[in-house]
């Protein structure tokens, strides 16, 4: 493999978009085939999400000992992690630890930014415009840009207006000591307001949380990991990984059979008090086997989790408040620290923007339906366009289909999520209807890297030079993600699974929810029955994917 390509010779086998999980391992499996590769990333250095999200209490909500690479041995076992869920910090320096002991940061220009990706389809090439100017040309466009990379608009009225200090969470460019003494305003109650609400709260004159939704927020439990639990588990690496590859999330699972009410009132309590205890994703919505499928069965654990935010917050209508109204596991749970302990401190309070929406700001408030409050700083913590966010950024354009997000108006459709039709040699890795958003997503990346290989690799030596799925192909994932869906309580829940967070975009729901396991068995069966639903310089081996086991892991 060569660093870059010379003038002479500006082809390259693949362009990468992306210098995070996914495009390290890209570029390491490349190099494994021997092909040129040639990677962009926008921010300064390889991180992608751990290197832009930098708010405080930033960590992972995956146990670090699985969210982590599992191609190299020798990385397992000289890697050590110090806690149960890894802070920001700590994740980036694994990551950098990767690109240097790889070597593989001389595949990437950084500070580059991919602003048009266009398929030449004379050359059978996609040509790449930087913000620079300049273009480059490869045979295969991979897009590494992650599901969480585009910060979603800014939707707060009146936000023009203010005069105090204003930072995103997905954006982070200031320090904790810079809102120290402040009338401080959170907007956004999902995963980063969880986690930077409890420390903006203990520096904060005052801290006003807006709230639109409540959500599960469980106790992390985080904790250092003993050095003798890290030497358990790097002994035991490779049968762990192996369970981890075909379990239900991309984690050692903790399979159940029983129902909810399969057992006593007495026996399904005591049996929830431990899962609240372990925590974690294999905690409370993972105690029966129908949790995610019955509503009834739900609706008693979040009777349970709603009996735990009255245990701790004091203020019985705060409480009330912090309530969640939608089924336990229909939208990702949240982790943190002394959340809902947070809302007791006396200089803390929570406003219901479905009670009082913002109408508007003004230099130093903002301004509710019903009263306004006066603040210094405000902190939005409102979310990203997941998913398509980062690939409709991309501005990927095909002769006959137009941009990405002109062929997918009505709603996102994909093969495996890893291809779309009439965008040859145009992989996405951990893509809108594939588990990522659902699963451990480092394993997630992992496998479709593998697998986009083991397509190119078919290609290639069949003779092939593009490489598409069929209509037909695409027609029938996109039915066996709606199919698995739809027998779940993901159905029944807005969010930005759907992209209800975004105003405009299309209902789709982003991910396949049957499990990492299961679509491992099917990515599995349909590599070795000739790829169906795949084209070959236009040559389908079959015209969709046939009868497939499609069962939902459970």
């Amino acid at each position: 493999m060569t660093d870059s390509p010379t003038p002479a010779s500006p082809v390259v086998d693949v362009l990468c978009v992306g210098a995070g999980f996914s495009g390290l391992y890209a570029a390491y499996q490349a190099r494994e085939h021997g092909w040129t590769f040639a990677g962009f990333e926008a921010a300064a250095d390889v991180g992608g999400t751990w290197f832009l999200n930098t708010y405080p209490g930033a960590r992972c909500d995956v146990e670090s000992v699985y969210y982590s690479y599992s191609f190299s041995e020798e990385l397992q076992k000289e890697w050590t992690w110090s806690e149960r869920f890894a802070p920001q910090e700590e994740i980036l320096r694994y990551i950098n630890h990767v690109a240097d002991r790889f070597d593989l940061r001389r595949y990437f220009r950084f500070g580059t930014k991919v602003v048009a990706a266009n398929w030449l389809p004379a050359e059978k090439l996609w040509e790449v415009t930087l913000d620079s100017g300049a273009t480059r040309r490869g045979r295969y466009l991979l897009a590494a840009s992650g599901g969480l990379s585009t910060p979603k608009d800014v939707d707060v009225p009146g936000l023009e207006n203010f005069a105090g200090l204003t930072v995103s969470t997905s954006r982070w460019n200031v320090s904790l000591d810079d809102l120290a003494g402040k009338r401080v305003a959170v907007i956004g109650t999902g995963s980063s307001g969880v986690q930077c609400i409890p420390l903006i709260a203990e520096v904060a004159e005052h801290l006003t949380v807006f709230q639109r939704t409540a959500n599960y927020v469980f106790p992390a439990r985080n904790r250092p990991l003993p050095p003798e639990v890290v030497d358990d588990i790097k002994s035991r690496y490779p049968e762990i990984r192996q369970e981890c590859r075909y379990s239900p999330g991309g984690i050692p699972d903790r399979p159940v059979t029983d129902r909810a009410f399969d057992v006593s009132d007495e026996e399904r309590r005591r049996r929830y008090e431990a899962a609240y205890e372990r925590s974690g994703f294999l905690g409370v919505g993972a105690e029966f086997a129908d949790l995610l499928f019955d509503l009834d069965a739900n609706q008693t654990a979040a009777d349970f989790f709603r009996g735990k935010i009255h245990e701790i917050v004091h203020d019985d209508r705060t409480a009330t408040l912090l309530e969640p109204h939608f089924p336990l596991g229909a939208k990702r749970s949240c982790f943190g620290t002394g959340y809902y302990e947070t809302f007791n401190r006396p200089n803390v309070s929570l406003v219901s923007l479905r009670e009082e929406p913002i109408t508007t700001m003004t230099a130093d408030s903002i301004v509710t339906e019903a009263g306004s409050y006066e603040v210094d700083a405000v902190v939005l913590a409102i979310g990203f366009d997941a998913f398509t966010g980062p690939l409709f950024g991309l501005n990927v354009t095909a002769p006959g289909h137009g941009r990405l997000q002109d062929a997918w108006r009505d709603g996102v459709r994909t093969y495996l999520g890893l291809l779309t039709a009439g965008f040859p040699n145009f992989f996405m890795v951990a893509g809108p209807q594939s588990p990522a958003l659902a699963s451990n997503v480092v394993l997630t990346i992992e496998q479709a890297v593998d697998w986009i290989a083991g397509l190119i690799t078919h290609a290639r030596a069949e003779g092939h030079e593009v490489i598409e799925t069929t209509t037909e192909g695409q027609d029938d994932w996109v039915d066996i993600t709606e199919w698995t869906v739809n027998q779940t309580l993901y159905a029944t829940t807005d969010s930005w699974y759907r992209g209800s967070n975004v105003a405009g975009k299309p209902s789709t729901f982003m991910g396949y929810v049957g499990g990492v396991g299961r679509y491992r068995r099917i990515c599995e069966e349909i590599a070795r029955r000739g790829y169906p639903g795949v084209a070959l310089d236009s040559s389908a081996v079959a015209k969709g994917i046939g009868r497939i086991d499609t069962e939902v892991d459970g």
